[in-house]
């Protein structure tokens, strides 16, 4: 959530910044006469206030003097009446002030590129080169269909489309990828292994930015508790620390969460119908990390670099990309995807996104750190990352990894994991 008092003193430079995510956040302007208003009724309920307080004492003298107080009560009950219509206004203007600004994105980093959307994506480099393949290489859904390792007709027959059952290799694939790049988080890069709910409340969602501007997207559980499916390990981990006052000495904190992640996909109605790169449900290995602001931009590159050995030990061709204005999540301020190479598309897709939110989630999530017992509280900055979305690395490894003979080359990596050289 946007800080008010910062939106006060750099009003037209942060309507400006969030303009360029292709919107109109003129509407901020009546927010902030509001909060004037608001702050006005302040200070005239504190004076009626100490104006009630000051009749009261008189009443109290009145009656040891044993005089009337009618005209005093008369002036008791009036005030009381303008008391209760200020606290009215006061309760409303507060509504309509938060529910702005929860519906109100993340400003955008200055320096990131102006676009509409991700056609506006700026592309920072590209590692290794696609393969060039001497037959007609196929997509992941024939082979996975082919080598018996995917069946989307059975699921689609147990849940409905958008689920897929894995079988055999392809089970082992999946399972494989997830304990290796956990492996290789917690033992090479220092973070703390989680494995998190799967379920969230709504208060959870409200403080990552999820709600209440994507709650059509969401899995609502159905009972009395406000309960969702969890859309994605950020959600649960960042909530670890909702309303907590951390240590200086602590941070970074640095975790790298297994999920599964349920999403009802609402706003992508035709797109990916097929194979397993847009599903309802998918697993993913995510980093998340909790800083000290003045090191969240260290932080990102370092959490960027960490992502990005999944895909070189993978020996995948990949493109590193800064997503633009208009591509940006609605809590983040930078983002950079890793999008792996996919013969099927011809294209690269994105396998990993790795963002900063800077303090816009801690302060929707009240999560602070003081540098030291006397400090004043600060607001920690929070970043998250893929590393990665494991149903896409399964596609991207079968697709890059086929043969002419229709079986799939594991990486050298994953092979101890595997057991196996090759799946056919």
């Amino acid at each position: 959530m946007l800080d008010i008092k910062k939106l006060r003193e750099n009003t037209e430079y942060m309507i400006e910044l969030l303009n360029r995510r292709g919107g109109d956040f003129s509407y901020l302007n009546e927010v902030l006469a509001q909060d004037e208003r608001r702050r006005k009724i302040i200070t005239e309920v504190e004076k009626i206030k100490a104006q009630r307080n000051e009749i009261s004492k008189k009443i109290g003298q009145y009656k040891r003097e044993k005089k009337d107080v009618s005209e005093i009560l008369a002036q008791v009950d009036n005030i009381g009446a303008d008391l209760k219509s200020k606290e009215q206004e006061l309760k409303q203007i507060d509504e309509y002030i938060k529910d702005q600004l929860l519906n109100t994105p993340n400003l955008p980093h200055p320096n990131i590129p102006v676009g509409k959307d991700e056609e506006g994506n700026v592309e920072l480099r590209k590692v290794g080169e696609p393969r060039v393949f001497d037959f007609e290489p196929k997509a992941h859904w024939d082979l996975g269909t082919d080598l018996d390792i995917l069946d989307f007709e059975r699921a689609a027959k147990i849940t409905g489309s958008r689920f897929t059952v894995y079988k055999g290799l392809g089970a082992r694939l999946e399972r494989v990828l997830i304990n290796w790049m956990s492996d290789l988080h917690a033992h090479e890069h220092g973070y703390t292994e989680i494995i998190p709910p799967y379920i969230v409340n709504g208060d959870s969602m409200l403080a990552t930015g999820q709600f209440p501007k994507f709650k059509d997207d969401a899995f609502k559980v159905m009972d009395d508790r406000d309960l969702y499916l969890n859309p994605t390990a950020e959600v649960p981990t960042i909530n670890m620390h909702r309303n907590e006052t951390l240590k200086g000495e602590e941070l970074p904190i640095k975790y790298t969460a297994f999920t599964t992640a349920f999403r009802q996909e609402a706003g992508s109605a035709g797109r990916d119908t097929r194979g397993i790169i847009r599903q309802h449900q998918f697993n993913k290995v995510e980093l998340i990390k909790f800083t000290k602001p003045e090191n969240s931009d260290k932080e990102l590159e370092e959490m960027l670099m960490h992502s990005s050995k999944v895909l070189d030990l993978l020996e995948l061709p990949y493109r590193v990309v800064t997503l633009c204005t208009g591509d940006l999540g609605f809590s983040m301020r930078k983002t950079y995807d890793l999008e792996v190479w996919l013969p099927s598309y011809n294209t690269y897709r994105e396998v990993a996104s790795i963002s900063n939110a800077e303090d816009f989630q801690a302060r929707r999530a009240n999560i602070k750190f003081k540098r030291d017992k006397d400090s004043k509280p600060e607001f920690v900055h929070t970043l998250n990352g893929s590393a990665l979305a494991v149903g896409r690395t399964v596609v991207a490894i079968l697709e890059n990894n086929q043969q002419i003979d229709g079986t799939i080359v594991i990486p050298k990596v994953l092979v101890p994991y595997m057991r196996t050289e090759i799946i056919k």
